[in-house]
């Protein structure tokens, strides 16, 4: 890998073409950025000409696909590069031209034993869409069907390597500068930023990927993802059953196709939160690009490379802090982040739901197309810093999908009212998975768990007990027989301590499950 000088080096030349499409700009008058930072951006811009409007994505596009995915990656952190250049790096879709069929067809020769001709009928020389990590063709089993088939560029590994340690490099630097940096974690940001590209540079993962969202958006039924052909996915290639369908970047197509529109916006909010709520497993880049309006009217999810997961307990909180702000109930959205602990404790919980309130009753009940996300993005991270919240990457990543869904919807609908379209979900996900009967399924789980746990506690006790020979002699030797996987002596109080602990724990377990 490159040393301090290397990566010096590279980032400078990556500074200096950003400087060239005014990217820089907003770095030369921040209070947060050093002196030396500013004098440097201007040194950058010199002579170059740059636009007076920042075009942080053409700058970003200009550096390679490295800094493309990296983009990508920043659009998801708006309290880090500003709502404004957050929404310019939305347009970095990977949009990029494609690899010559030449290479592409040596790296599938390379792949696939024999050649691809022995493993495919045909494949189209023209991508059907071309990215910073691969490109899609369209391609035909030997038994006939239809597949979009992903290949990895050539090269893209050494490219990315190298990049992503220059990456590292510069972020450690900035958060040991401390203040603002080191409360916004870059190192965070770009150690997330190498976990998604390590997982799109493996296109199995990527295909591990599509098979679990599969099983996730079952409960949505306009919504599906395409079917892996597992044996001819590989490191290098993804191999998907082709549907067609029109991108919902072309509404235009989506509109002739006589879809109601309104149904498919809402089809989208309900897929999106059966993803992050109800499964805790959610695609977390879903742009136009990604959506496809299949012939039979169901909206098709595409491209897994970036995906989103959420624990049980996190599922949870982020289901009671969307109801409560649906209800108003601003005091509980507070006391559930001091729960979570993502308020530091030394706050006061009163001062954080009156912060809340102030961004929160301006939109309830307003239409989506009426509310600024900029002025509210705004408001929310200024709570993040008033009340020293440090960053949670998963959270983030969840925001700025829902902000994504919401854009989505909103394009197909602009009347959609996210809160309205959400609100019947989180109610009935609380009332299924916090009511009394789930409150006591898991109180049953969780005693039957420290009941198969009672051989392991009384095997601890018994090697605690003093050895055998300091035992009297006149114990007699009594007829085992198994209990619960433990070997209990017949007569012995401790058996009658496991058996009867058994007893109560199973007792407690059937109380708390009739209610």
């Amino acid at each position: 890998m490159l040393g301090g000088i290397g990566h010096g080096w590279r980032l400078l030349g990556d500074a200096r073409k950003l400087a060239r499409h005014g990217a820089l700009r907003p770095f030369e008058t921040h209070a947060d950025v050093p002196a030396f930072a500013r004098i440097g951006a201007r040194l950058l811009r010199f002579g170059s000409g740059a636009p007076e409007t920042p075009d942080f994505a053409g700058g970003l596009k200009a550096c390679g696909p490295a800094a493309v995915k990296l983009g990508q990656a920043l659009a998801t952190r708006p309290d880090l590069v500003g709502p404004a250049a957050a929404e310019d790096l939305k347009r970095l879709q990977d949009d990029l031209p494609p690899a010559p069929w030449s290479v592409i067809e040596k790296e599938l020769d390379s792949v696939f034993p024999g050649g691809w001709r022995a493993h495919l009928a045909e494949v189209s020389e023209k991508p059907a869409g071309a990215a910073s990590i691969a490109q899609v063709h369209r391609a035909v089993t030997i038994d006939g069907r239809a597949i979009a088939l992903k290949v990895l560029r050539p090269g893209v590994e050494q490219a990315f390597a190298e990049a992503l340690s220059s990456y590292a490099w510069a972020a450690a630097r900035l958060e040991r500068a401390g203040g603002e940096f080191a409360r916004l974690k870059p190192r965070v940001v770009i150690e997330t930023f190498r976990q998604w590209t390590n997982a799109e540079l493996d296109l199995r993962r990527e295909a591990g990927n599509a098979s679990e969202l599969a099983d996730a958006v079952r409960g949505e039924p306009g919504v599906r993802v395409p079917d892996v052909e597992w044996a001819l996915t590989t490191r290098r290639t993804l191999a998907l059953e082709w549907i067609d369908g029109v991108k919902l970047t072309d509404l235009a197509a989506v509109e002739a196709s006589g879809a109601d529109r309104r149904v498919l916006a809402s089809t989208l909010v309900r897929g999106f939160l059966q993803q992050a709520i109800g499964n805790g497993f959610f695609h977390a880049d879903l742009h136009q690009g990604n959506i496809l309006l299949a012939d039979d009217g169901r909206l098709v999810l595409i491209d897994f490379g970036i995906m989103g997961r959420l624990d049980r307990r996190a599922r949870v909180y982020l289901a009671e802090i969307l109801y409560g702000l649906i209800t108003g109930n601003y005091r509980r959205v507070a006391d559930i982040h001091f729960e979570a602990g993502y308020v530091p404790a030394y706050h006061d919980p009163g001062a954080f739901a009156t912060a809340l309130r102030a961004v929160g009753e301006p939109i309830r009940g307003r239409q989506t197309r009426d509310i600024s996300v900029a002025n509210l993005l705004d408001g929310l991270f200024a709570i993040t810093r008033s009340f020293d919240m440090p960053v949670q990457p998963h959270l983030l990543l969840l925001q700025k999908t829902m902000v994504m869904v919401e854009g989505v919807a909103l394009s197909l609908d602009p009347d959609v009212n996210m809160w309205d379209v959400a609100a019947p979900y989180v109610k009935g996900w609380i009332r299924d998975e916090l009511g009394p009967e789930a409150k006591a399924a898991d109180g049953l789980i969780a005693n039957i768990r420290l009941l198969r746990r009672l051989p392991e506690l009384a095997q601890r006790f018994v090697r605690q007990l003093p050895p055998e020979s300091a035992a009297p002699p006149s114990v007699p030797v009594l007829e085992e027989e198994p209990v619960l996987g433990v070997v209990v002596q017949r007569g012995s109080r401790l058996g009658w301590v496991i058996l009867g602990a058994a007893a109560a724990f199973a007792f407690m377990a059937i109380a708390d499950a009739i209610g």
